[in-house]
Protein backbone atom coordinates (compact mmCIF):
# COMPACT_ATOMS: atom_id res chain seq x y z
CA UNK A 1 0.00 0.00 0.00
CA UNK A 2 1.25 3.41 -0.91
CA UNK A 3 2.50 6.03 1.98
CA UNK A 4 0.80 9.56 2.07
CA UNK A 5 1.74 11.96 3.01
CA UNK A 6 1.00 16.21 3.45
CA UNK A 7 3.11 18.63 2.79
CA UNK A 8 2.04 22.29 4.31
CA UNK A 9 3.65 24.92 2.73
CA UNK A 10 3.90 28.75 3.42
CA UNK A 11 4.64 29.50 -0.23
CA UNK A 12 5.29 27.94 -3.64
CA UNK A 13 9.30 28.18 -3.66
CA UNK A 14 9.39 24.44 -2.89
CA UNK A 15 6.11 22.99 -4.07
CA UNK A 16 8.46 21.28 -7.20
CA UNK A 17 11.63 21.08 -5.50
CA UNK A 18 10.11 19.06 -2.99
CA UNK A 19 7.81 17.02 -5.08
CA UNK A 20 11.15 16.01 -7.52
CA UNK A 21 12.75 14.74 -3.96
CA UNK A 22 9.99 12.82 -2.79
CA UNK A 23 9.41 11.10 -6.02
CA UNK A 24 13.20 9.93 -6.34
CA UNK A 25 13.67 8.99 -2.74
CA UNK A 26 10.08 7.54 -1.63
CA UNK A 27 9.20 7.38 -5.37
CA UNK A 28 5.69 5.00 -4.07
CA UNK A 29 4.75 7.82 -1.83
CA UNK A 30 1.45 10.01 -2.85
CA UNK A 31 1.55 13.94 -2.36
CA UNK A 32 -0.58 16.02 -0.77
CA UNK A 33 0.18 19.81 -0.69
CA UNK A 34 -1.48 21.97 0.65
CA UNK A 35 -0.20 25.69 0.35
CA UNK A 36 -0.99 29.26 1.82
CA UNK A 37 1.23 31.81 0.70
CA UNK A 38 -0.46 34.63 3.15
CA UNK A 39 1.23 32.90 6.10
CA UNK A 40 4.63 33.86 5.49
CA UNK A 41 3.31 37.28 4.10
CA UNK A 42 2.32 37.87 7.63
CA UNK A 43 4.93 36.47 9.33
CA UNK A 44 7.18 39.27 7.38
CA UNK A 45 4.90 41.56 8.04
CA UNK A 46 4.98 41.16 11.58
CA UNK A 47 8.56 40.19 12.43
CA UNK A 48 7.53 37.10 14.10
CA UNK A 49 4.54 34.18 13.52
CA UNK A 50 1.32 36.14 15.03
CA UNK A 51 -1.84 34.32 16.33
CA UNK A 52 -3.78 34.12 13.51
CA UNK A 53 -1.14 32.52 11.75
CA UNK A 54 -0.75 30.05 14.07
CA UNK A 55 -4.40 29.25 14.10
CA UNK A 56 -3.97 29.03 10.57
CA UNK A 57 -1.06 26.18 10.69
CA UNK A 58 -2.96 24.48 13.14
CA UNK A 59 -6.32 24.24 10.99
CA UNK A 60 -3.76 22.78 8.16
CA UNK A 61 -2.55 20.06 10.40
CA UNK A 62 -5.94 19.15 11.30
CA UNK A 63 -7.18 19.00 7.76
CA UNK A 64 -3.68 17.14 7.16
CA UNK A 65 -4.77 14.87 9.30
CA UNK A 66 -7.97 14.49 8.02
CA UNK A 67 -7.01 13.08 4.95
CA UNK A 68 -5.28 10.03 6.44
CA UNK A 69 -2.14 10.71 6.07
CA UNK A 70 0.55 8.73 7.46
CA UNK A 71 3.02 11.78 7.90
CA UNK A 72 2.90 15.66 7.48
CA UNK A 73 5.87 17.50 6.15
CA UNK A 74 6.16 21.18 7.54
CA UNK A 75 7.89 23.10 4.97
CA UNK A 76 8.71 26.20 6.38
CA UNK A 77 11.33 27.25 8.68
CA UNK A 78 9.70 30.38 9.92
CA UNK A 79 6.50 28.74 11.47
CA UNK A 80 8.46 25.62 12.28
CA UNK A 81 7.88 25.85 16.17
CA UNK A 82 4.15 26.05 15.37
CA UNK A 83 4.56 22.39 14.45
CA UNK A 84 5.53 21.37 17.63
CA UNK A 85 2.66 22.63 19.17
CA UNK A 86 0.79 20.37 16.40
CA UNK A 87 2.47 17.11 17.60
CA UNK A 88 0.89 17.82 20.78
CA UNK A 89 -2.73 17.90 19.40
CA UNK A 90 -2.89 15.35 16.66
CA UNK A 91 -1.26 11.85 16.21
CA UNK A 92 -0.05 11.41 12.81
CA UNK A 93 3.74 12.30 12.96
CA UNK A 94 5.03 15.43 11.54
CA UNK A 95 8.36 15.56 10.03
CA UNK A 96 10.33 19.43 10.01
CA UNK A 97 12.39 20.25 7.29
CA UNK A 98 15.04 21.15 9.21
CA UNK A 99 14.93 18.73 12.11
CA UNK A 100 17.54 16.57 11.22
CA UNK A 101 19.66 18.90 9.40
CA UNK A 102 20.09 20.45 12.84
CA UNK A 103 20.45 17.14 14.57
CA UNK A 104 23.31 16.38 11.91
CA UNK A 105 25.34 20.10 12.92
CA UNK A 106 25.08 19.01 16.85
CA UNK A 107 27.05 15.74 15.99
CA UNK A 108 29.55 16.92 13.51
CA UNK A 109 30.43 20.23 14.96
CA UNK A 110 30.58 22.80 18.18
CA UNK A 111 30.81 26.12 16.03
CA UNK A 112 28.04 26.20 14.16
CA UNK A 113 27.34 28.98 11.61
CA UNK A 114 23.69 29.35 10.38
CA UNK A 115 23.32 31.82 7.69
CA UNK A 116 19.26 32.92 6.55
CA UNK A 117 18.21 35.82 4.27
CA UNK A 118 15.27 36.56 6.61
CA UNK A 119 15.02 36.93 10.55
CA UNK A 120 12.22 35.10 10.99
CA UNK A 121 13.52 32.15 10.04
CA UNK A 122 17.07 32.72 11.42
CA UNK A 123 15.76 32.85 14.88
CA UNK A 124 13.49 29.67 15.05
CA UNK A 125 16.44 27.70 13.64
CA UNK A 126 19.04 28.83 16.28
CA UNK A 127 16.56 27.83 18.74
CA UNK A 128 16.43 24.34 16.98
CA UNK A 129 19.80 23.64 16.63
CA UNK A 130 20.37 24.74 20.56
CA UNK A 131 17.67 22.60 21.86
CA UNK A 132 19.11 19.35 19.71
CA UNK A 133 22.68 20.58 22.09
CA UNK A 134 21.23 20.63 25.29
CA UNK A 135 19.24 17.47 24.20
CA UNK A 136 22.47 15.80 23.28
CA UNK A 137 24.23 17.39 26.45
CA UNK A 138 26.16 19.14 24.34
CA UNK A 139 27.68 22.81 24.59
CA UNK A 140 27.77 24.45 21.00
CA UNK A 141 28.49 28.04 19.83
CA UNK A 142 26.42 29.51 16.92
CA UNK A 143 27.07 32.31 14.70
CA UNK A 144 24.79 33.80 12.98
CA UNK A 145 24.80 35.73 9.21
CA UNK A 146 21.73 37.41 7.98
CA UNK A 147 22.90 38.27 4.34
CA UNK A 148 21.23 41.79 4.14
CA UNK A 149 18.49 42.59 0.92
CA UNK A 150 18.94 39.31 -0.38
CA UNK A 151 15.57 38.15 0.25
CA UNK A 152 14.49 41.55 -1.43
CA UNK A 153 16.38 41.18 -4.42
CA UNK A 154 14.78 37.60 -5.03
CA UNK A 155 11.28 39.41 -4.66
CA UNK A 156 12.22 41.78 -7.28
CA UNK A 157 13.14 38.89 -9.72
CA UNK A 158 16.83 39.67 -9.15
CA UNK A 159 18.29 35.82 -8.39
CA UNK A 160 21.37 36.30 -9.31
CA UNK A 161 22.11 39.41 -7.10
CA UNK A 162 20.48 37.05 -4.12
CA UNK A 163 22.79 34.38 -4.62
CA UNK A 164 25.61 36.68 -4.99
CA UNK A 165 24.42 38.00 -1.50
CA UNK A 166 24.15 34.45 0.51
CA UNK A 167 27.05 33.26 -0.91
CA UNK A 168 29.19 35.74 0.05
CA UNK A 169 27.89 35.89 3.35
CA UNK A 170 28.32 31.91 3.56
CA UNK A 171 32.38 32.50 2.61
CA UNK A 172 32.32 34.92 5.20
CA UNK A 173 31.42 33.14 8.15
CA UNK A 174 32.49 29.40 6.59
CA UNK A 175 35.98 31.01 7.80
CA UNK A 176 34.72 30.62 11.53
CA UNK A 177 33.05 27.65 12.01
CA UNK A 178 33.42 23.82 11.58
CA UNK A 179 29.72 23.60 9.84
CA UNK A 180 26.98 26.34 8.09
CA UNK A 181 23.79 25.52 7.98
CA UNK A 182 21.30 27.10 5.32
CA UNK A 183 18.46 28.08 7.23
CA UNK A 184 16.16 28.01 4.48
CA UNK A 185 15.08 25.32 1.92
CA UNK A 186 15.26 27.51 -0.97
CA UNK A 187 18.83 28.24 0.00
CA UNK A 188 19.58 24.49 -0.79
CA UNK A 189 20.02 24.90 -4.56
CA UNK A 190 23.40 27.26 -3.62
CA UNK A 191 24.87 24.53 -2.43
CA UNK A 192 26.22 23.49 -6.14
CA UNK A 193 27.44 27.04 -6.49
CA UNK A 194 30.04 26.27 -3.67
CA UNK A 195 33.68 24.44 -4.01
CA UNK A 196 34.04 21.20 -2.83
CA UNK A 197 35.90 22.12 0.31
CA UNK A 198 33.02 24.73 1.11
CA UNK A 199 30.37 22.52 -0.03
CA UNK A 200 31.21 19.82 2.65
CA UNK A 201 30.68 22.65 5.52
CA UNK A 202 27.37 22.88 3.97
CA UNK A 203 24.05 21.43 5.42
CA UNK A 204 20.94 21.73 3.64
CA UNK A 205 17.24 20.84 4.60
CA UNK A 206 15.39 19.62 1.75
CA UNK A 207 16.80 16.26 0.95
CA UNK A 208 17.47 15.56 4.77
CA UNK A 209 14.04 16.03 5.56
CA UNK A 210 12.76 13.92 2.98
CA UNK A 211 15.11 11.20 4.53
CA UNK A 212 13.88 11.77 8.04
CA UNK A 213 10.21 11.18 6.61
CA UNK A 214 11.39 8.38 4.69
CA UNK A 215 12.14 6.85 8.53
CA UNK A 216 9.35 7.88 9.88
CA UNK A 217 7.26 6.13 7.78
CA UNK A 218 9.12 2.70 8.01
CA UNK A 219 10.33 2.49 4.74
Amino acid sequence: MKKKVALIHTGFALVEILTKLFNKMIPDAELVHIVDDSLLKEVLANGKVTKPVTRRMLSYFRAAENYNVDAIFNVCSSVGEVADIAREIIDTPIVKIDDRMAGQAVERATNIGVAATLKTTLDPTCRLIEAKAKSAGKKINIKRTLCPGAFEELMAGNSQKHDQIVLEGVAEIARKVEVVVFAQGSMARLKESLDDVLAKKVLTSPESGVMETKQVLGL
